[in-house]
């Protein structure tokens, strides 16, 4: 099975982004018409985007209470380290960081801007949880995404509707008391609203879509789609034993893990993945096609 395109997935990805192109288009307008000078904009843009672009690795990281790990940091190191290691040489791929995080809940990520600044980070739970070729499709998943270069595609994708959020947060601090001054705000707010949404939407679908290629992906790195899809089961099966504080102090990390924490139906329906039971039936696809060649 080798690493070919999947032109259905990235025409979607690619409908996605040109929607979301078109979006941002309009609202970089609107947002001209609310600093009323181009200048003061892209200094404000500029700034906001460099923080997102060179510091969301290390938010990511701190935010699950992650350690980069040596290989002489122990035994749970040494493990991850040969298997990062020899992953990425089947996946052409400079070797990243590799990082633990302390938490029963299992899971794992990947973040960095390019794949020479990446990292692989996985979870206590996740090794207590899965054997290890289960393990290996983990990590080759997330190794996908550094390829693919998603974490750089989706920080791109949401840096404006980041700013789009502020915006609506707290736009109307910077109005003044004059009304007559307040009806551009007015209008920004509400615009910054409505990219917001649409925007979280198209993001959401984008999210989706790379999730099942770097499914695929790690069918290809490991040649064994089975243990992914085994390894997605188990994780999924798992988060129903986690107690519900780990839950809470990870939550926020839902758009980067493997599989997201379980949430209500509102919440599995503006979930940045698919659901696991689809992920599995086209990882056993493919060890079907991969059985045939």
């Amino acid at each position: 099975m080798n690493w070919k395109p999947d032109w259905g997935l990235r025409g979607r990805m690619a409908l996605t982004m040109f929607l979301l192109f078109a979006l941002y288009i309009v609202f970089a307008g609107v947002l001209f018409a609310y600093f009323q000078s181009l200048a003061v904009m892209a200094g404000f843009m500029g700034v906001f985007l460099f923080a997102q672009f060179f510091f969301s690795d290390k938010i990511a990281l701190y935010s699950m209470g992650a350690t980069v790990v040596d290989e002489d940091d122990g035994p749970q190191a040494r493990k991850l380290h040969a298997m990062v290691g020899r992953l990425s040489q089947q996946a052409d791929l400079p070797k990243p960081k590799v990082a633990i995080a302390d938490t029963r809940v299992p899971n794992a990520f990947a973040t960095g801007r390019s794949q020479k600044s990446s990292a692989v980070c996985v979870t206590t739970g996740l090794m207590d949880t899965l054997d290890d070729e289960e393990l290996e499709g983990v990590i080759a998943h997330e190794l996908a995404h550094v390829k693919n270069r998603d974490v750089m595609v989706m920080t791109i994708a949401s840096f404006l509707s980041s700013i789009a959020f502020l915006i609506v947060r707290w736009g109307w601090f910077f109005g003044g008391d004059d009304n007559r001054q307040n009806a551009p705000v007015i209008v920004a707010i509400i615009a910054s609203l409505l990219v917001w949404i649409i925007s979280y939407l198209l993001i959401r679908a984008l999210s989706r879509y790379r999730e099942y290629a770097a499914d695929r992906g790690a069918a290809v790195i490991t040649g064994r789609p089975s243990a992914l899809a085994s390894a997605l089961l188990k994780i999924s099966g798992r988060m129903d034993n986690v107690p519900k504080r780990d839950m809470r102090d990870t939550s926020e990390m839902n758009a980067f893990f493997i599989i997201p924490i379980k949430s209500d139906f509102i919440g599995r329906l503006f979930s940045t993945h698919p659901s696991t039971e689809n992920r599995v039936e086209r990882l056993r696809d493919m060890e079907r096609e991969m059985e045939t060649v």
